[in-house]
C-alpha cells in the first residue's frame, strides 16, 4: 500500500504538470520530497524554483537545508555566505552558519554566529545548538586554538637560518604579461587584484584596501596556471615562491603544518612578494573529507591566509587548482582566497603564439601558424605540444631513413593533430555537473558563460 507522503508527492507532480511555471507549488513539493528524504529531486526542484524566483531568499535557505540533510555541506555553506553577507544577514541562515561551523569544529565562528542569529530573532533559540556549544566555547576559542599552534611553529623556527627548505628557491621571473598569449580577461582580473595595489598603493590605501590578498586559478589542466603565476611576478616586478605539494606535506605529526607556516614566513620576509601554491586542492581539501591530521593543515593554512599571528602585508598568494570543485568553501571567504578566476583554454590567437613557441628553433618550413591554431579547436597549451612531439617524431623516423633532417610542414603537424585527442574534454564533462548542480552563488558562472550553459 503506498504511503501517504508518497500519495501527496505524486498529486503534487500531477498539479505542477499542469502548472510547471508554479513557484509556490513547486516549493511544496520540494518541500514534501526532503521530507520523504528523497534529495535529489528535491534539489531539482528547488532549483526550478529558484530559476522562477531568484531573489527568493527562503527558498535559497530551503535549498541550503536541503544540502545539509543530504551531506552536501559545501554547497550549503556557499548559500548561506551569501544570505548571511549582506548588510541585515538572514537570521535563520546566521544560524544555518553556526550549525555547519559546529560541524566543522570552529566553535568560535559558530557561537558568534549563534549569538548574531538570536539576537536578530530571539525565537530561534536552540536548546541543543546552545549546548554543544557549551559554557566555555567563548568568542576567541578558536583564535586561541590556533595562535597557540603558530606560536609553537614559529618558536621552532626562530634564529633557525636554514629552515629545511631550501629547495623553495626565491626567484625573480623575467617573463611578463607579453609572454602570455591570450587570456586577456584573466590578466585584467589578476592586475586588479595583485599588480596594480604594488603601483599604486597610495589609491589602494584611501579606500581602505592593504597591499596583498589572495587568488585563486582554476580550469582544465595543460592551460597555462603556472605560467600565468609566474608571469604575474614578473609584471609586477616582485619576488616569487612557488610551493609544490611536496614542499608542504610531511610523514612526521605537526611537520607539514611547521613547513607551510615556514613558506608564508618567508614569503613575508620578501615582501613584496607572490607566493604560488600548485595543485592547492591536495593542501586545501574539504574538511569533511580529510583525515585528522589533514583538517590540521588545512587549519594551519586557513590560519595563515588570514594572518593571525603575522601580517601579510604585501604578500601576494596565487594558487591553482584543476578541480575547485573540491576546496573548503572557507578558502573562498573574504580576506582568502576572494577573487576566483576561471582559465579557460587558450583562444585561437594564444594556440598560434604557444606553437610559434614550440616550433621556434626547429627546421620549419613556412607555413601559416594560425590556420595550424584553427584546426586545433579545444587543445590546450599541454596538448600542443604533444600535438608537436608527434610531428617531430614522425620527422625524426624520415630522417633516421634518409640521414638527414627534415623540415616540419603544416601537413604534418594538421595530420598529427588528428592523432591528438585534446585532454580538456573530460574536465569540461565534469565541470559541466557542477555548473548544472552546484552553482549555489554563482561560483562557477565563468565555466558556464564558456561553456554557453
Amino acid at each position: 500500500m503506498p504511503h501517504q507522503d508518497d500519495d501527496t508527492i505524486d498529486a503534487l507532480e500531477r498539479a505542477l504538470r499542469e502548472s510547471p511555471d508554479n513557484v509556490p507549488l513547486l516549493r511544496h513539493l520540494a518541500d514534501s520530497l526532503a521530507g520523504a528524504e528523497r534529495f535529489d529531486e528535491a534539489e531539482r526542484y528547488y532549483r526550478d524554483a529558484l530559476r522562477l524566483s531568484s531573489d527568493d531568499d527562503d527558498l535559497r535557505l530551503a535549498l541550503a537545508r536541503c544540502y545539509v540533510a543530504h551531506d552536501k555541506l559545501d554547497h550549503a555553506a556557499v548559500i548561506v555566505d551569501l544570505l548571511v553577507g549582506r548588510e541585515r544577514p538572514l537570521a535563520a541562515a546566521l544560524l544555518l552558519r553556526s550549525e555547519l561551523a559546529l560541524y566543522e569544529g570552529e566553535l568560535r565562528k559558530a557561537s558568534a554566529a549563534y549569538r548574531r542569529a538570536i539576537e536578530l530573532d530571539p525565537g530561534l533559540a536552540n536548546s541543543e545548538i546552545a549546548e554543544r556549544l557549551g559554557p566555555g566555547a567563548g568568542e576567541d576559542a578558536g583564535d586561541d586554538l590556533i595562535e597557540a599552534r603558530i606560536r609553537l611553529v614559529a618558536e621552532d623556527d626562530e634564529d633557525d637560518e636554514d629552515d629545511g627548505l631550501g629547495q623553495v628557491e626565491v626567484e625573480r621571473p623575467t617573463i611578463t604579461f607579453a609572454d602570455v598569449g591570450g587570456m586577456q580577461d584573466v590578466k585584467d582580473e589578476i592586475s586588479i587584484k595583485v599588480i596594480q595595489p604594488l603601483a599604486h598603493p597610495e589609491l589602494f590605501k584611501a579606500y581602505g584596501k592593504s597591499v596583498g590578498g589572495g587568488v585563486l586559478m582554476y580550469g582544465p589542466p595543460g592551460c597555462g596556471k603556472t605560467h600565468l603565476a609566474r608571469a604575474t611576478a614578473g609584471e609586477a616586478n616582485v619576488r616569487f615562491l612557488s610551493v609544490g605539494i611536496h614542499d608542504v606535506l610531511d610523514m612526521w605529526l605537526g611537520n607539514s603544518e611547521k613547513n607551510l607556516h615556514t613558506l608564508f614566513d618567508r614569503a613575508r620576509r620578501n615582501a613584496p612578494c607572490v607566493l604560488f601554491f600548485d595543485e592547492v586542492d591536495a593542501l586545501a581539501a574539504r574538511r569533511s573529507d580529510a583525515s585528522k591530521g589533514a583538517r590540521h593543515v588545512i587549519n594551519q593554512f586557513l590560519a595563515e591566509l588570514d594572518g593571525v599571528q603575522s601580517s601579510n602585508e604585501g604578500v601576494l598568494v596565487l594558487a591553482a587548482t584543476n578541480s575547485p570543485w573540491y576546496l573548503d568553501g572557507a578558502f573562498r571567504r573574504p580576506g582568502r582566497f576572494d577573487r576566483v578566476v576561471f582559465v579557460p583554454p587558450p583562444d585561437a590567437a594564444a594556440r598560434a603564439a604557444i606553437l610559434r613557441v614550440l616550433l621556434a628553433g626547429k627546421p620549419v618550413e613556412s607555413f601559416d601558424v594560425a590556420r595550424l591554431a584553427r584546426k586545433a579547436e579545444g587543445f590546450s597549451g599541454a596538448d600542443l605540444k604533444g600535438l608537436v612531439d608527434v610531428a617531430i617524431e614522425e620527422k625524426l623516423r624520415e630522417a633516421l631513413k634518409r640521414g638527414a633532417p627534415t623540415p616540419l610542414t603544416e601537413k604534418g603537424l594538421s595530420q598529427a593533430a588528428k592523432k591528438v585527442r585534446p585532454t580538456i574534454r573530460d574536465w569540461f564533462a565534469t565541470a559541466r555537473n557542477h555548473v548544472l548542480f552546484a552553482n549555489q552563488g554563482g561560483v562557477y558562472d565563468d565555466v558556464a558563460e564558456y561553456m554557453g550553459l
